[in-house]
């Protein structure tokens, strides 16, 4: 496998040869030709076969009515009792439909709703709980006319398919359709968009030891094939996003490449969702076990994944993400009050 990585830039200057990534604001001029054992260097992006520069280039399509040409923010609404960050603090309904409200309100663009934590250790929830926790939370936000996006983050079909049919525009599947069989037909049936995320092993026991040969190139093999699974389904490439799935089966220095090399998953011609938010590594980088207090560290990563691209990023802290953003983008694209 042959696999290269968009330099990617954002400065307001570039030259005429240029190319956008993505179809967004970033542009490269030359890309790291990456193969299994490392980087064969640095080559001028017009030496790209144009097969694979066209999928690095084009306009990717709306997710969720949302166009791919600005970064966006998934707030995250755990209502699980054992979540790593929140765990507990909006299982009730009216405190998760506060958080809800608080979230659009901040800022986020897309609201990511979640009944199981897939936190490392944690255990299964059978699906009548997960579907009791999310489904009558969704159906509550649109019936008081919240238009904000709603993603719904589980591996399971059923609840899916519940979320879905409550007002819920995409399914976050961090198993990519690996653990429901049905997942793919629920998805195709609905005409839901999709998130496929790369995941080693399972909760239990994913941090115990991951190891691989190549993590970009297999993280990027596997999402690949996923895609696939998801166009035979018949759920076209255009309805989906991808994730590399930092944090689970990864250690510190996976997760650094991952997020380092990230630009190279724009290759498979999709929207890239990054999802870093208070995970244990930025605590363990920054010397902090509180997982509230890796914001800062997650707002440094977020604006990592910006400037390569990165479409969407899930974020506990609405309020402070935005605020980062803002001035990253006055930064790069200038001031407009």
């Amino acid at each position: 496998m042959i696999l290269y990585r968009p330099i990617a830039q954002c400065d307001p200057v570039r030259p005429d040869h240029a190319l956008t990534l993505a179809g967004g604001w970033c542009w490269f001029t030359h890309a790291e030709v990456l193969v299994k054992g490392g980087s064969e260097g640095l080559i001028p992006a017009a030496d790209i076969a144009a097969d694979v520069r066209d999928r690095l280039t084009a306009p990717r399509a709306d997710l969720l009515g949302l166009a791919m040409d600005a970064p966006r923010l998934m707030g995250i609404l755990n209502v699980t009792p054992d979540s790593f960050s929140d765990g507990g603090r909006f299982d009730r309904p009216e405190a998760a439909l506060a958080q809800a409200r608080a979230l659009a309100g901040a800022g986020a663009d897309i609201l990511d709703i979640g009944g199981e934590s897939t936190r490392p250790g944690s255990d299964e929830v059978p699906v009548a709980d997960e579907v009791a926790r999310t489904g009558p939370l969704i159906a509550a936000l649109r019936a008081e006319g919240q238009g904000t996006p709603i993603s719904i983050d589980t591996r399971k079909a059923p609840v899916a398919e519940a979320a879905v049919s409550a007002g819920a525009g995409m399914v976050n599947d961090v198993a990519a359709m690996t653990f429901y069989p049905a997942m793919a037909g629920v998805v195709a049936a609905t005409g839901a968009d999709l998130c496929l995320m790369h995941f080693k092993g399972e909760p239990k026991t994913m941090q115990v030891a991951p190891t691989y040969e190549d993590v970009t190139l297999e993280v990027y093999a596997f999402l690949e094939e996923r895609i696939r699974a998801a166009e035979a389904a018949g759920i076209p490439r255009q309805r989906i996003c991808v994730d590399p799935g930092i944090g689970f089966g990864k250690t510190i220095a996976h997760n650094l490449t991952l997020i380092r090399n990230l630009s190279v998953f724009h290759g498979l011609g999709c929207p890239i969702l990054l999802g870093v938010s208070r995970k244990r590594f930025i605590g363990t980088i920054a010397g902090l076990s509180d997982a509230a207090a890796r914001d800062p560290g997650t707002q440094a990563i977020l604006l990592a994944g910006v400037a390569q691209g990165a479409q969407i990023h899930r974020i506990h802290d609405v309020s402070g993400a935005r605020q980062a953003l803002s001035i990253w983008r006055a930064i790069n694209e200038g001031y407009q009050p």
